[in-house]
């Protein structure tokens, strides 16, 4: 069976490798293409294109570009639905005397497809609609010859481990939630059981970059491409279905390493603002900043963003004497690398430096890119708003969707990486679930080490000694 080529294959400097795209089989019309490059089509003759038959194979880039985009006008099960039916009538799959030599010629190429669906956005397959589909339609395939029955039963396994793996983290995902408490609160009952910090149990900042970028990469590892376009989803203006479009918005995955970035913002915070005296807290900011300048030589610009977000939250930066202790020349040049202005100029030639490292890398460390998330879900999202899914004729804007699938599939190349660093389980597991102050705690316990200096301030922390720790 052909083997799918990596990700960063697919798309060429340019953009996209556009020029494959016409073939004899356009004839339906409905394509419309300028220089070779297809730039709109109507969403029937857009799902012809994707059916591969006796002469054609529709191109990679093609399959993910309109996979990925096709949720935002249907269903994944109604476009599977489709594509069955196009592959079981175009190529008479459902006439047992059909002509074998035909079947032996279009079947690896349906199998193919398959295969690349199932690879790519195995999570499509968690709907039963969909599974029932592809089993019906790798049924008709597999009863045709032995090397096909092979083949769809291995397509089949690999699909139903991606699946059990997923069912696997969210359930480690859900488990981890469901423990997590204040941090306030574990003080108040239990005031021994938190005397650790992280720096008693990791002491070596760049273990800690390390142990990082573990989670960094193991979340990342679980986005589903389509979840960056769900994420998105509106009513499509030319769909008369009236149904509720949110069960499209299957975007679990994407929104637990949200909340992960968030979660090591406030663990570094609270890192902080915790020990009582002033030396400890510049200690722990200055190993914060190590550990935030590894990330950089990592590559692991979200760890080292969420570092940097820690450190400027209000709690942690008003505390001037604790500050007036650090050398901060190295925490200046971080700022300056993730500076958003000029749309975060600094970082993106930065990134980009990380992208070329990664494509000629002769080590796993050398591979490792993980972007600042939040702005990549940000740059998708105004590229989604600033142009239009249709034309004004109807036709879908493919030319849209080429930017698209371009920016996920360099996400898609980044997220395939293996962490080359060894796991340190106790490290994870505090990271993981170590209680961590809440915004007013942080508050509290930075008016606690260093006291307010105005009305407003004196005010909000008698407010939240009465609050959190019921005293006036």
């Amino acid at each position: 069976m052909p083997q799918t080529p990596p990700f960063s294959a697919m798309f060429d400097s340019s953009g996209y490798n556009r020029n494959l795209y016409q073939s004899a089989e356009d004839s339906c019309g409905g394509l419309y293409y300028h220089d070779n490059n297809l730039l709109s089509g109507s969403l029937e003759a857009l799902i012809q294109h994707l059916v591969p038959n006796v002469d054609y194979y529709p191109d990679r880039t093609y399959i993910f570009t309109f996979l990925l985009s096709s949720r935002l006008f249907m269903h994944p099960y109604e476009l599977m639905g489709k594509v069955c039916h196009l592959c079981v009538e175009h190529q008479r799959l459902s006439d047992p005397d059909g002509d074998k030599n035909q079947m032996r010629k279009i079947a690896p190429k349906i199998l193919q497809l398959l295969t690349e669906w199932t690879e790519t956005f195995p999570y499509d397959f968690r709907d039963e609609r969909m599974m029932r589909n592809l089993k019906d339609l790798a049924h008709r395939i597999a009863s045709g010859e032995e090397t096909y029955r092979k083949n769809v039963q291995q397509m089949m396994q690999c699909l139903i481990r991606k699946l059990a793996a997923l069912s696997q983290y969210e359930e480690v995902l859900a488990k981890i939630s469901s423990t997590s408490t204040d941090r306030l609160t574990v003080l108040k009952t239990k005031p021994q059981s938190i005397q650790r910090d992280i720096i008693t149990v990791c002491s070596d900042p760049y273990t800690l970059a390390q142990q990082l970028t573990h989670i960094e990469l193991e979340r990342l590892n679980y986005i589903g491409p389509e979840e960056f376009v769900q994420a998105f989803v509106q009513k499509d203006p030319l769909d008369n279905d009236k149904s509720c479009f949110s069960e499209r918005k299957k975007t679990r995955n994407l929104e637990a390493y949200v909340e992960w970035f968030n979660r090591l913002s406030y663990l570094v915070a609270t890192e902080i603002c915790m020990p009582v005296k002033k030396k400890h807290r510049a200690r722990m900011i200055e190993y914060f900043i190590d550990v935030a300048r590894e990330c950089f030589n990592i590559g692991n610009f979200n760890s080292l963003m969420a570092i940097i977000s820690g450190m400027n939250m209000s709690p942690v930066s008003r505390l001037k004497k604790t500050w007036a202790k650090v050398k901060t020349a190295k925490f200046d040049i971080l700022e300056h690398q993730m500076d958003p202005s000029s749309n975060f100029y600094n970082y993106r030639t930065a990134l980009r430096g990380a992208a070329q490292r990664s494509l000629t890398a002769h080590s796993s460390r050398e591979k490792i890119v993980i972007p600042f998330f939040s702005l990549l879900i940000k740059d998708i999202y105004f590229l989604n708003e600033g142009c239009a899914n249709r034309l004004p004729n109807g036709h879908v804007n493919f030319e849209k969707f080429w930017e698209l699938a371009k920016q996920v599939s360099e996400f898609m190349t980044w997220k395939q990486v293996e962490c080359p660093f060894e796991r340190d389980r106790k490290i994870l597991q505090y990271l993981l679930t170590v209680p961590v102050f809440s915004e007013d705690a942080l508050y509290l316990a930075s008016y606690e080490s260093e006291g307010p200096e105005n009305h407003i301030e004196k005010d909000r922390w008698k407010s939240l000694r009465s609050s959190l720790l019921g005293r006036v």
